[in-house]
């Protein structure tokens, strides 16, 4: 395996990083630049939505420039991005600097994900691919709890602070360590979205899309909620998140084993069945800490199970267009955590912070629904082909 892979795990992981360490430090940055805890989380929104749009625009509008070039421009954006929000004074400001890191970091974890596979022999293709994707997964889980305790010592803006350095790190990394990459066609926009008139496909990338927007209704409001149903602080809040987070990463290795031996479809319902029970029965279990840590464990687990086997699934499902499958159920589990965590920030204004649970959960219920219809379609199609055949 070529040792550049890793490093561009590592890339992911701090360009990953960016999109929900808002979320360990929303009463930190409402409290000193003066505004709501719901304005705060529609800067993860703002980030996720343009994280899921921009990356196939951006992938096909800059398709005839070499990669390592590329790389090193969306690295330098990013790097710009981030030292505006460690500096802004106001709100606008900050939101600005959000959109910027946004904008680069879809095209760099892109870039990541298609540079991964083209500098490895062809039989190391899909675990280079799978270690970039290990990258991404693991930021989206420790970048709160890495943020949280950065942010509760030195102040919020001290974790971008250290995503400033490791980017600079990265730029320099990627200037000297990388060669050159010619590269690739891109798929059509259009092509991509075409797919998904297949009805087992649609129903698919809904599932990704419902069941992390239904996840990050309440995760990305876990700092205020555990703060003001379980009067925690500091120290607390921090080791909830490492624990959350450690599970969170070992689920999508049990997720990937589960499919591999159990089958795809059951690992997905069983999945979203268990990640419903544990999300709905939190509330019960904020008077008793180490029951609560019980459940918040399965929630993290089964948070990140279901995606090693809903992609295995929609390799199966359309084997012809896999590549484009994968791509579209980036774009829908970022459109998820964008979606999620402003649906959230909405539930805080309107009602109370103690609500983002049912209303998360009833996400993940409907996310249950459109699986089953996925998987019907499915077995419909399969029927109707093995019947052509005889």
């Amino acid at each position: 395996m070529d040792k550049r892979v890793y490093f561009l795990m590592i890339v992911s992981f701090v360009v990953g990083m960016v999109e929900l360490i808002i979320g360990g430090l929303l009463d930190l940055i409402a409290i000193d630049l003066h505004v709501s805890l719901g304005q705060v989380g529609l800067l993860i929104t703002i980030f996720s939505f343009i994280f899921a749009i921009a990356s196939p625009i951006l992938l096909i509008l800059t398709a005839n420039i070499e990669r390592k070039k590329l790389t090193l421009i969306s690295l330098l954006i990013f790097l710009l991005g981030n030292i505006i929000t460690v500096f802004s004074p106001t709100y606008s400001i900050l939101f600005a600097g959000r959109v910027i890191s946004a904008l680069s970091g879809a095209l760099l974890i892109i870039l990541c994900l298609t540079i991964a596979p083209t500098i490895v022999d062809h039989k190391y293709r899909g675990r280079a691919i799978g270690i970039v994707s290990m990258g991404v997964s693991a930021s989206l889980v420790l970048g709160v709890p890495i943020g949280l305790t950065l942010g509760n010592a030195f102040g919020w803006r001290a974790p971008f602070v250290l995503i400033t350095v490791l980017t600079i790190l990265s730029i320099a990394g990627v200037y000297l360590l990388m060669e050159r990459v010619e590269p690739i066609p891109s798929i059509p926009i259009g092509k991509q979205l075409a797919t998904l008139k297949d009805r087992k496909i649609l129903f698919a990338q809904a599932t990704t899309f419902l069941f992390i927007a239904g996840h990050t209704t309440l995760y990305a409001y876990l700092t205020p909620y555990l703060k003001t149903v379980l009067g925690l602080e500091g120290n607390w809040v921090s080791i909830i998140y490492l624990i959350f987070g450690i599970a969170a990463v070992s689920g999508g290795g049990i997720g990937g084993t589960f499919a591999d031996l159990f089958g795809t479809k059951r690992t997905i319902l069983s999945s979203i069945v268990i990640f419903a029970v544990a999300i709905f029965t939190i509330p019960y279990t904020t008077s008793i800490l180490a029951v609560f840590l019980f459940v918040l464990v399965i929630w993290g687990m089964m948070s990140w199970a279901i995606s090693p086997a809903m992609q295995s699934y929609l390799i199966e499902a359309s084997p012809e267009t896999s590549a484009i499958q994968q791509s579209l159920n980036n774009s829908s589990l970022h459109l998820g955590i964008a979606i999620g965590s402003l649906i959230g920030g909405a539930v805080i204004e309107q009602a109370s912070i103690e609500h983002n649970v049912t209303v998360g959960g009833l996400l993940v219920i409907i996310s249950l629904g459109t699986a089953l219809v996925s998987m019907y379609e499915n077995q419909s199609i399969t029927k109707k082909m093995n019947k052509s055949r005889i």
